[in-house]
């Protein structure tokens, strides 16, 4: 249970955690119970009504936010010498292969997204119990496995991100920060959604999107009403 501190219940009286709000009113509830000194993150969590434990019910996809992250995204590019140079005027902030591969299997994963290609896949590849469980293994689905090395980093620089429902069933991701403007988050927010919409599973039965939520680092959720979105 969060600790009840000066700031929460400041946040608690400006928010009916009973009501559902449009996306839009979300939004601007999110930016007045926010009492964080820092520009904190705001994230959407979507409950679905799949069981992430069937293969055929894993839900996974990307999405590119309209107004981006507002975050600086760290991007290491594994790739052979010939694209080096395009993945360098891209915007990439680390670029290499051998020496790279070296610092990881060594500890070092200070990034946000690893983009590589097909044919250093098995150097890549060995990677896996590291990268993994900080979910920054290349995958040829989330567009980070490809040949076109400068066009994925352009794409992520440009708020491209990829979500995957967890063991619970619940889609967690950030769509910006509280400094954007209400429509940019409500915006962010409903790109998230309506990708999420065109993924459901055929054997999915009954209710998909079950609950919708914003929330700010340290704040409380604000339910979203499903009607609105």
């Amino acid at each position: 249970m969060a600790k009840n501190t000066k700031n929460r219940k400041a946040a608690l009286a400006k928010v009916d955690l009973n009501k559902e709000y449009s996306l839009a009113e979300a939004a601007g509830v999110v930016k007045e119970i926010t009492f964080t000194k820092f520009d904190a993150s705001v994230d959407i969590d979507v409950r679905l009504g799949v069981d992430p434990r069937k293969a055929d019910q894993m839900v996974r996809g990307i999405v590119t936010l309209p107004h981006g992250t507002g975050k600086d995204v760290k991007v290491l590019v594994l790739c052979t010498p010939d694209k080096e140079q395009e993945a360098k005027d891209a915007g990439a902030d680390f670029v290499g292969l051998d020496d790279y591969i070296q610092k990881i299997e060594k500890g070092w994963t200070d990034v946000d997204v690893i983009i590589t290609m097909p044919a250093v896949m098995a150097k890549v590849g060995r990677l896996g119990r590291i990268l993994g469980p900080r979910n920054l293994m290349p995958n040829p689905k989330s567009g980070t496995v490809t040949t076109e090395v400068g066009k994925a980093v352009k794409e992520v620089k440009a708020g491209k991100i990829d979500f995957k429902v967890d063991k619970t069933g619940i889609i967690h991701t950030s769509i910006g920060k509280v400094s954007f403007s209400p429509d940019m988050l409500a915006a962010n927010a409903a790109e998230v959604i309506q990708t999420l919409t065109k993924l459901k599973p055929s054997s999915a039965k009954g209710t998909y999107i079950k609950s919708v939520t914003l929330s700010s680092t340290m704040s409380p959720a604000v339910m979203i009403d499903k009607n609105s979105i």
